[in-house]
């Protein structure tokens, strides 16, 4: 049964110098025919399931102007919501506006990704981000929508350990439900990689990541994943169904999906998803491959992959599948020791065949 889906939305208003999502600039020749191009995938592939999370993501979804959020919205009502459904749109706060708020509160989202990833004037000229408007968070709460995610980049050129704190402080002042937390990663195709930028080194980078987890716990967060904090209760039920290993719909540009043991990858050309032609990569998976991936993914939880639940799923002992002696046993779960979660991509690759060992955790 599939009840997640994920819908993607490519226009920015400017091209952030590490963003290797799929996206455009906003041009509005654009917007109608991909909107229409959406509507006909949905139609196609949603076989009726009533979901209980729908993530909007981009991209930047807040770039487009009211008519053509309110057209959006009305294309995302062919999906059947479940009345306790959590419905996340993705904003930058240069593009949000308070009727946008309004409108997003109307049509049933209830939960804002926001990405600020760093209070600094410097950190933002370097990532060519801006930020302004701040004071729609609080209108965001003032009217209903009080579940908002924070994104927060670190380890950024010339960063310093204090220059981190000053942005976690800043963060922490919002009084917000969720953190997700990222390191400056160098991807291919990107304005900082062909500028042959070179990353911090690895010690000040691990200094930052413990500088994270332990204020953000100690102000309240529970440290849930690898790169995510919430409040009690306030877990991204979203992307848990990732880590989950369950099954899921990717609508639009670039979007990936989890279907009938298919995993498959939207095509990343804007005109080609405008006419039509949506497949760009399918991965049909065997029982091996979805063991792995139910490794892979579990163990960004903290609290790891439930041992009793992976024999019940596939009738095999974990211990008898997987090299387990890199990791803790714990109740009913193994899991990566929280000392080790720095290096977890390099225990994560124990668990993958080498056909997947370029993938990012």
């Amino acid at each position: 049964m599939i009840e997640s889906a994920y819908i993607h939305i490519p226009f920015c208003k400017s091209i952030c110098s590490y963003c290797d999502f799929p996206k455009v600039l906003y041009n509005k020749c654009y917007i109608d025919k991909y909107l229409s191009s959406l509507e006909r995938e949905i139609k196609a592939r949603y076989k009726h399931e009533t979901l209980k999370t729908i993530y909007i993501g981009g991209g930047t979804p807040s770039s487009l102007n009211k008519l053509e959020l309110e057209r959006l919205f009305n294309i995302i009502n062919i999906l059947k919501k479940d009345r306790n459904i959590e419905y996340t749109i993705e904003a930058n706060l240069d593009s949000l506006t308070k009727e946008k708020l309004d409108l997003f509160k109307k049509a049933g989202v209830n939960r804002l990704s926001i990405g600020i990833e760093s209070f600094s004037k410097k950190n933002l000229n370097f990532l060519e981000r801006n930020l302004n408007n701040i004071e729609l968070i609080n209108y965001a709460k003032k009217i209903g929508i009080t579940n908002i995610n924070i994104d927060l980049m670190y380890a950024l050129k010339n960063e310093t350990i204090d220059d981190l704190k000053k942005d976690l402080a800043e963060v922490l002042k919002l009084d917000i439900k969720h953190i997700s937390t990222y390191s400056l990663i160098l991807e291919p195709n990107t304005k900082l990689y062909n500028s042959k930028f070179k990353p911090i080194n690895e010690d000040l980078d691990y200094k930052m990541y413990e500088l994270i987890c332990n204020t953000l716990k100690k102000n309240g967060f529970i440290h849930y994943e690898i790169s995510n904090f919430s409040k009690p209760g306030f877990y991204s039920k979203h992307n848990m169904t990732y880590w989950n290993n369950k099954k899921y719909y990717g609508f639009g540009m670039g979007a990936s999906g989890y279907i009938d043991n298919i995993r498959y990858t939207n095509t990343k050309s804007i005109t080609k998803y405008i006419n039509g032609i949506y497949d760009y990569n399918r991965e049909i998976l065997e029982k091996k491959d979805i063991m792995e991936y139910e490794m892979i993914l579990g163990l960004r939880k903290l609290e790891g992959v439930n041992y009793l639940d992976f024999y019940k799923k596939f009738n095999i002992k974990l211990e008898e599948k997987f090299n387990v002696q890199n990791l803790i046993k714990e109740g009913n779960f193994y899991k990566i020791p929280e000392d080790k979660l720095y290096v977890s991509n390099d225990i994560l690759l124990d668990f993958i065949g080498d056909e997947r060992k370029k993938m990012h955790f």
